[in-house]
């Protein structure tokens, strides 16, 4: 008997996994915070053998090289990988015994396309493939994008994730469950991944890589990829070089005056409750990314990378979760950091700072009108279905950079749903710009009688 036990990483959209038998189990593309999967080997009363990377990721922060020090496992990765410490390379075909009492066994199967050096893992129990490990390779419904690496290989690595699907959808039995690591909202999928679970005789049904001529899915992948995450060019790298161990002790506590000196001089304060209370009442200067939302992926993709941040939370919990979150990115230790409540945050006769909040229904009331400016902060490839006339497109990851480009005027800033136009209204309101937050879902907007056009 053999078990596969899913770590979900939900803020960046990534699983991980856990597969063995009754004594020992392998690691797939762990994340750095590594206990979570020190606790699922011990739930399960298995010793972790194997650690494996499917890639040097783009996105994230390995816990590999930290799990397998730890753990005493043997740390497999990718032999073409340009990596800095000391691993067991796997090429093609390789094969690695999990767990010999359960006839498990690990084999390579090299699928170029997301990396040139990607590998797959295929789970076999008793000569039979049970699972794939396809890291971002073959995904539920998509593949992984190929323009992470360099853009002059694009177009090749776009060739070969077709080619590397269509080598799994051949090799492997349809019942075969396919296991990627992202997908799940991740950036690193080329395309919106539909499903929780799927095997290869779905994936030859439904995935374009395995339904369309390579022509047709290479033009058509290339057409759809959107922005990168600015902090993935410094994932790839940290990765090579082996990852320091994380630190998630408690920071150091900052008191309203510190507060008040690293916004002064121009660090960071991102205020981490939910953007109903951040527009109510909130530190002057300080941005609200939620806890709840993708925090990691939209604070390591606007924050200048390397610039010190200090975290204010409403409670412990929040914080420690909030630190959990960022280490996988690379924000390894928060300058300092605050939890309680906004008026314990400011110094004494200071007042807070607010922002209206408001849906689709009450900007139709106001707009069009002079000195209402709408702002769009959706990335281009939403906006290309659907805009409303006359809005100003600024995309919430590059708006730190071009609040000059806003008209004058009362800001109305809207994303698809809420969380992005507060990350945006946050931005704007420290900036010393007159804003609301718009907080509806886009489909409302039409619904409300405002002119929504598609070109």
């Amino acid at each position: 008997m053999f078990f596969v036990d899913t770590i979900e990483v939900p803020g960046l959209g990534n699983r991980s996994y856990l597969a063995g038998g009754e004594r020992t189990a392998v690691a797939v593309d762990p994340p750095r915070d590594i206990d979570q999967v020190i606790a699922a080997a011990a739930r399960r009363g298995v010793r972790i053998s194997h650690v494996v990377e499917t890639h040097v990721h783009n996105d994230y922060v390995t816990g590999g090289l930290e799990l397998a020090r730890v753990t005493g496992a043997a740390y497999l990765v990718p032999a073409l990988a340009a990596v800095s410490f000391e691993r067991v390379p796997v090429e093609d075909g390789d094969r690695t015994v999990i767990d010999a009492a359960a006839g498990l066994t690990l084999r390579a199967v090299a699928t170029p396309g997301h990396t040139p050096h990607h590998t797959s893992y295929v789970l076999e129990e008793g000569g039979t493939a049970v699972s794939v490990f396809t890291g971002g390779s073959l995904l539920i419904g998509t593949v992984g994008r190929p323009d992470l690496v360099e853009p002059r290989l694009t177009e090749r690595l776009a060739r070969a994730q077709y080619a590397s699907a269509h080598r799994l959808a051949t090799e492997l039995p349809d019942d075969t469950d396919v296991l990627p690591t992202h997908g799940f909202g991740s950036f690193c999928a080329s395309a919106q991944t539909e499903g929780e679970h799927s095997t290869i005789g779905k994936e030859k049904a439904s995935n374009a890589a395995l339904t369309r001529d390579v022509e047709a899915f290479v033009a058509d992948l290339l057409a759809g990829l959107s922005d990168i995450p600015a902090y993935y060019a410094h994932m790839g790298p940290a990765n090579a070089a082996g990852p320091a161990p994380v630190d998630l002790t408690p920071s150091a506590v900052a008191d309203a005056d510190e507060i008040a000196a690293r916004l002064a001089a121009g660090e960071w304060v991102v205020d981490l409750r939910n953007r109903v209370a951040f527009a109510a009442g909130h530190v002057s200067g300080s941005f609200n990314f939620e806890a709840e939302g993708q925090l990691a992926t939209y604070l390591a993709w606007l924050i200048p990378w390397g610039k010190p941040v200090t975290l204010l939370a409403e409670s412990a919990e929040q914080l420690a979760a909030a630190q959990r979150e960022l280490v996988r990115v690379g924000i390894d230790r928060p300058a300092a950091a605050a939890t309680g409540e906004p008026g314990d945050w400011v110094r004494e006769n200071e007042t807070l700072a607010s922002f209206p909040r408001a849906t689709f229904a009450d900007l139709a009331r106001q707009y069009p009108a002079d000195g209402v400016v709408v702002l769009d902060v959706r990335r281009t490839a939403e906006r290309a279905g659907g805009f409303i006339e006359g809005s100003v497109h600024i995309p919430v990851h590059t708006l730190h950079r071009r609040v000059d480009e806003i008209p004058d005027g009362t800001v109305w800033v809207h994303c698809a749903g809420g969380m992005r136009a507060a990350i945006a209204a946050s931005l704007l309101d420290a900036a010393g710009r007159d804003v609301v937050a718009v907080d509806d879902g886009f489909d409302a907007a039409g619904d409300a009688g405002l002119t929504v056009r598609t070109a």
